[in-house]
């Protein structure tokens, strides 16, 4: 064969397996999204341990890095749901701003944290959690300090841990500020809405688990306490939700406990947080990835299968930057000779993208995002090209805190 037929051979090959990956991650992604329009499972078959809320003692762990402008408020949400047996623990980690004045001066118990050297948001949990081990309670919750939570919410996220005996993680939104006319600040808060409440959502219909996203958790003490918070990692949240999913603790989703937080609006800090998780996210595909498919063979689980197909959807920006290049690359060879076959399943792989997204808006955020605001996703998309360059070119690998709005 001449090397020409040979590297035209091996491309199609190449270009094939590629469609298919993206093809299999599309359908997958879009199955997520029309499951999440079936009615919520609300059946629970409660363990015998059926405690109320009442009889359950709850501390609520919030981890602070110089939050003084913001912590008033989540303390006010946060003091008055508390029962004589609870405790709110604010863990001030590194901080040289006054939040752990105020936040005892709000009624919060406050422990500080001063380590330079090992920083991040994992280390300060796990600094909260060796504070309570001697007295434990029933049920940790985490919430961060920028968090708005609902009412009822640390009631239904308590009961429910105690009941399924696993992680629960509720419904965590971030919102554009109510004074924002920002159509960058609608796609971003659509593509939030996708990640943190259809998908969950649509997995939690079929019966699957959930990832973890950081606020708004609850652990039956048996569970958190058997794992590690300690890390850097730029997303300890996935990082801890999958290590639990294979230890066979795996999240549920209970739609019904809502957080929100808005939106970062200083330029800088909305590109730090995108940035963080978004490499996060990669780093996170490139490592579990693996670990998980092996653990799916060996314990023989279907959940732990699924759970890598989930990792495997990356950003949405990222997924159709990805599935541009191959559509453009597979035409472009089909033209010179090649198969029309990979340009074919990329096609079928950009029609389940663009259902799924639709099926998504239609479903959960019609009424908070205009129709013909989605003709800016082009250039939302766009804009996320230095972040994911920066990935190959020199990817975060320290844990930043982002930026508070007043």
């Amino acid at each position: 064969m001449p090397i020409s037929q040979s590297i035209i051979f091996v491309t199609g090959v190449i270009l094939s397996f590629l469609s298919l990956f993206l093809f299999i991650i599309c359908t997958f992604f879009l199955i997520e999204c029309v499951a999440a329009l079936l009615p919520i499972n609300n059946q629970i078959n409660y363990f015998q341990n059926n405690r109320s809320w009442q009889n359950i003692k709850v501390t609520i762990l919030v981890p602070a890095h110089n939050e003084e402008l913001i912590i008033p408020r989540t303390m006010d949400g946060l003091i008055p749901v508390l029962k004589p047996q609870d405790s709110l623990i604010v863990i001030a980690d590194n901080c040289n701003d006054a939040t752990a004045e105020i936040a005892r001066s709000k009624g919060a118990t406050v422990i500080e944290r001063h380590n330079l050297e090992l920083r991040g948001k994992g280390y300060a949990l796990d600094y909260g959690l060796r504070h309570i081990q001697q007295n434990p309670p029933d049920v940790v919750i985490i919430i961060d300090a920028d968090c708005t939570v609902h009412t009822k919410t640390i009631e239904i996220l308590s009961e429910r841990a105690i009941k399924r005996g696993k992680p629960i993680q509720g419904t965590y939104l971030m919102t554009a500020p109510k004074n924002s006319q920002s159509s960058k600040d609608l796609i971003a808060q659509l593509s939030n809405i996708v990640t943190n409440l259809v998908r969950p959502r649509g997995l939690s219909n079929l019966g699957q688990s959930c990832s973890l996203n950081g606020t708004g958790m609850a652990f039956p003490w048996s569970v958190i306490n058997q794992v590690n918070l300690a890390t850097d990692h730029l997303v300890e949240d996935l990082k801890l939700g999958l290590d639990l999913s294979i230890a066979g603790y795996r999240p549920e989703f209970c739609q019904e406990a809502q957080v929100t937080a808005y939106l970062p609006q200083q330029l800088q800090a909305s590109k730090s947080q995108k940035t963080r998780w978004e490499h996060g996210h990669l780093q996170m595909m490139g490592t579990y990835v693996p670990i998980l498919l092996k653990q799916a063979i060996y314990q023989k689980r279907l959940d732990l299968f699924i759970s890598t197909l989930d990792l495997c959807i990356p950003p949405l920006s990222l997924l159709v930057i990805v599935w541009l290049a191959i559509m453009v690359i597979s035409v472009l060879f089909a033209y010179v000779g090649m198969s029309w076959i990979p340009a074919l399943i990329s096609a079928l792989a950009g029609f389940c993208f663009l259902t799924a997204i639709m099926t998504a808006w239609a479903g959960f955020a019609a009424n908070k995002l205009p129709l013909s605001q989605l003709l800016i996703l082009p250039f939302y998309v766009m804009g996320k090209i230095p972040v994911y360059l920066k990935f190959l070119i020199k990817p975060q690998q320290v844990w930043v805190r982002t930026e508070r709005d007043l």
